[in-house]
């Protein structure tokens, strides 16, 4: 299959025009294919060819105004056109195949009562899969969508959609939309429908999660019409669509998509088992940024992929910023798990080979498999951050100003990070356009670190800069009182590289934190004193965003092997227990356990890394033991599970069906527990089986493969291997639950042999299964605890070849620097 160029779009943007699309879909003749027509009308601005996308499983029959095209023609994925001056229609007919990977057309059945659906996901150009389009993101049209489902379903798509009389689907027309925001989701769902602001709002589900949905249909519709109403206070444009659904769909592969109209979710979402309040912020949040995307990205579209993180961007940023603006009642501190989640996750990806420009060069974008590697840290993460850091410089009353300057020029168009940053200019004195060569088109990270220069009560403080970018931030300058309580002399505003040192009277402070307010992105680093506090004092720095900055500076220093990892354990261990933000336990025990206990730490440390955060998640089960703070509580609960190194406490958990004290063992924790125990060789088939039966759910059935592949048996390691490798019978979700649990730091010796046969049994999966399974057998399935220099130098052996397709490729780079850096963390 070819992959559409730049080059190419460029060539036939220029040629075409598009108006309009009929696309209609029967989804009765079988759970393997479907039907599909679309009959687009253009105008050719001149004589030319061309060519059209598609797919099929079947070409039945192609017409140009109303003239036989050779089916016979089709290349791979293109219908060669020739074209006449003036306008035409071209009428497509094929049976498309279903997907099992969340591309295109995925169809699922719930495992637990039968019942299938099916639902689209044609980003970047998986269009194609359901239906014939010229598919790149400036040739927008209005779509008319028609749909024939099998009896008792609901159709759901961009716009309003009604049951005909003949009993199928019609969808209300669209405005101009590009080819990959079309939507359809069918299947008997659960609908909770109500209306907001003189327009339908309906959030959607399988049946089998309906009392779960119905559950949490308050908050989730209290947060989706709080947002609606902040961004219309932000943004002049109103919101361009018909109406508001969202659709928690089985199997997706992303967080979630802002198909116009009908946004899409995993299902995930819609929690069957206890959850903490971050990861219901974390649903706020998504939602919000799903909703962001109507204006920018829907409304505004980009003109090419080079520019995807203007969409994704300016999505996260306002995500975090409209939840914690309209959502602070329910959650006050989205900015402090952006801090520890989000933020780390950009920094990570900026420090490995593979980083990129916030803003490409469009030459380093020159088709759409390139493009497909640009959805990472960078662009979310990284671009929020440097979005946030030009609030902080420019005012939110410029940039909103800016903001609606682009909208209101590039409605239901498509517009460049050109147009982007002349639009802010408009409405600013600053320079924007410099502030973006420095931001948006350099790699890497800056380092602060602050200097004190003086004695007695006169003291200056400069910050040091490595690195090329100008910071506004803030500095946090802290004194130590008597009971050892930390207390915020003064924030600083402070310009970074700054003209002059800025002046402290009084005494030294105790702690100097540069980005206190965490508006900048950077690493930071402390001088001695500060780092003094820091180790012994964290849990006393009032500020839980303070408290963020201060444990990722500290994360990057294990990173970069200036914090020894047992150190930063340690001070975990003494501040976790007395932190009061979820988030920040939340994150400081992720990065413990599945960094430092799992990679950073060689094998003879391991079991001392895993005691000591056993001993944080008891001291946090001995703090909750009254039951004011469940989330938190179940964290620990969570941590102690997947740090066990015996059996016998958590398997008596399961058998009790309980913690003592709470919580009570829902799914989700039964099958944690099942998990472990079954790494730890303390479970078997049969347990296995019996816990299946019990929840056949299709989350029990993800449950269940993982414990298989966890065994430490051989004949179960081979079974897992075959069904990952062998054969393409596992979905993407089974797939990645069975990748999941083959690999672990436990088993080293036992899969050694599967280390060298992983490359060859990838490139074959992703030539076979594309790119979606591609990312995820380089995500999941990579022996990512084979750290060993022979390890290393396999795997870069390997990277020579040329045979691997590109979303691989690029995980693989990832997968081998984070090795790498393992390796120098434990040699540091």
């Amino acid at each position: 299959m070819s992959v559409l160029t730049r080059d190419e779009a460029q060539t036939r943007a220029q040629l075409l025009d598009v108006h309009h699309y009929r696309v209609d879909l029967d989804l009765t003749t079988g759970d393997e294919t479907f039907h599909s027509q679309s009959i687009i009308r253009f105008t050719a601005r001149a004589a030319g060819d061309t060519f059209v996308d598609l797919k099929p499983e079947i070409l039945h029959s192609a017409t140009l105004d109303g003239e036989p095209l050779d089916t016979a023609a089709l290349d791979g994925n293109r219908l060669p056109l020739s074209l006449a001056e003036g306008e035409h229609e071209l009428s497509v007919t094929t049976t498309m195949r279903y997907s099992r990977t969340g591309e295109g057309m995925h169809r699922f059945t719930d495992p637990t009562d039968g019942e299938s659906y099916v639902y689209t996901q044609l980003f970047m150009e998986d269009v194609q899969r359901v239906f014939a389009a010229f598919d790149q993101p400036d040739l927008k049209a209005v779509f008319e969508l028609g749909v024939t489902a099998p009896e008792g379903w609901t159709v759901l798509s961009n716009g309003i959609t009604e049951q005909q009389p003949d009993g199928s689907w019609r969808a209300a027309p669209t405005p101009l939309l590009s080819t990959y925001f079309v939507c359809v989701a069918a299947g008997p769902w659960h609908s909770v429908r109500t209306e907001h602001a003189g327009l339908p709002f309906g959030i959607h589900c399988r049946r089998s999660l309906a009392p779960h949905l119905d559950a949490d249909a308050d908050e989730i519709l209290a947060v989706t019409k709080a947002c609606y109403d902040r961004y219309h206070e932000k943004f002049d444009e109103p919101y361009p669509f018909d109406s508001y659904d969202q659709a928690f769909v089985p199997e997706f592969n992303a967080g979630a998509m802002e198909n116009p109209g009908l946004v899409t979710f995993r299902d995930e979402f819609v929690f069957r088992s206890a959850v903490t309040v971050t990861e219901r912020q974390t649903r706020a949040m998504v939602i919000a940024h799903e909703m962001a995307h109507m204006w920018f990205g829907d409304l505004v579209t980009l003109r090419w992929w080079d520019d995807i993180w203007l969409n994704e961007s300016f999505a996260e940023y306002m995500g975090f910023q409209t939840v914690n603006e309209a959502c602070a009642d329910l959650f006050p501190n989205t900015w402090v798990d952006f801090g520890v989640t989000r933020k780390a996750w950009g920094y990570e990806a900026d420090q490995r080979p593979s980083t990129h420009p916030v803003a490409p060069d469009p030459e380093a974008v020159p088709d759409t498999a390139s493009a497909l590697l640009n959805f990472d840290g960078i662009s979310y993460a990284k671009g929020a951050s440097a979005l946030r850091q030009l609030v902080a410089w420019l005012g939110e009353k410029d940039f909103l100003a800016g903001i609606n300057i682009h909208f209101k020029r590039h409605k239901f168009g498509n517009a460049t990070l050109a147009d982007f940053i002349d639009n802010l200019a408009a409405a600013t004195d600053r320079d924007v356009h410099g502030w973006a060569e420095q931001w948006l088109r350099t790699t890497g990270v800056d380092t602060l670190t602050p200097r004190l220069d003086g004695e007695g009560t006169r003291w200056q403080l400069t910050a040091d800069r490595a690195g090329s970018r100008p910071h506004r931030i803030e500095a946090g300058v802290y004194d130590r009182r008597p009971d050892g309580e930390l207390t915020l002399r003064e924030r600083l505003a402070l310009d970074v590289p700054q003209a002059a040192p800025a002046e402290l009277p009084g005494p030294r402070p105790a702690l100097v934190t540069l980005n206190d307010g965490d508006l900048t992105y950077a690493k930071l680093r402390f001088d001695q004193v500060s780092k003094e506090t820091v180790l012994r004092g964290l849990s006393a720095v009032p500020d839980p965003l303070t408290r963020a900055v201060i444990w990722n500076a500290l994360r990057d220093m294990v990173r970069d092997g200036d914090l020894a990892p047992a150190e930063y354990l340690e001070t975990a261990l003494a501040h976790l227990p007395d932190e009061t933000e979820l988030s920040l336990v939340q994150g400081v025990l992720a990065f413990a356990r599945t960094q430092i206990a799992d990679r950073y730490v060689t094998e003879d440390e391991r079991p001392a890394a895993l005691a000591t955060i056993g001993e944080i998640a008891r001291a946090l089960l001995r703090r909750t033991e009254d039951g004011d703070a469940p989330g938190l509580r179940l964290t620990a609960v969570r941590t102690f599970v997947d740090s066990a190194t015996t059996p016998e406490k958590i398997a008596s958990w399961l058998e009790e069906g309980t913690v003592h004290g709470g919580p009570e063992l829902d799914p989700e924790l039964r099958w944690r527990i099942l998990a472990r125990l079954a790494v730890l060789g303390a479970t078997d088939e049969t347990v296995i089986a019996a816990e299946l039966e019990r929840d056949p759910s299709a989350t029990g059935q993800e449950g269940a493969a993982h414990c298989r592949a966890a065994l430490p048996d051989p004949a179960a390691k081979e079974a897992a291997w075959s069904a990952l490798f062998d054969t393409d019978d596992l979905s993407n979700y089974l797939f990645t639950a069975t990748a999941r649990g083959f690999w672990q730091p436990e088993q080293a010796e036992l899969v050694q042999e599967y280390v060298p046969r992983f490359y060859a049994a990838a490139t074959a999966l992703g030539a076979r299964r594309g790119p979606a399974m591609a990312e995820a057998a380089g995500r999941y399935a990579f022996p990512s605890y084979a750290i060993d220099a022979d390890s290393l130098a396999l795997g870069e052996s390997h990277l020579t070849a040329d045979t691997m397709i590109p979303a691989l490729r690029r995980k693989l780079v990832d997968q081998l620097d984070d090795l790498r850096r393992a390796l120098t963390v434990r040699a540091a």
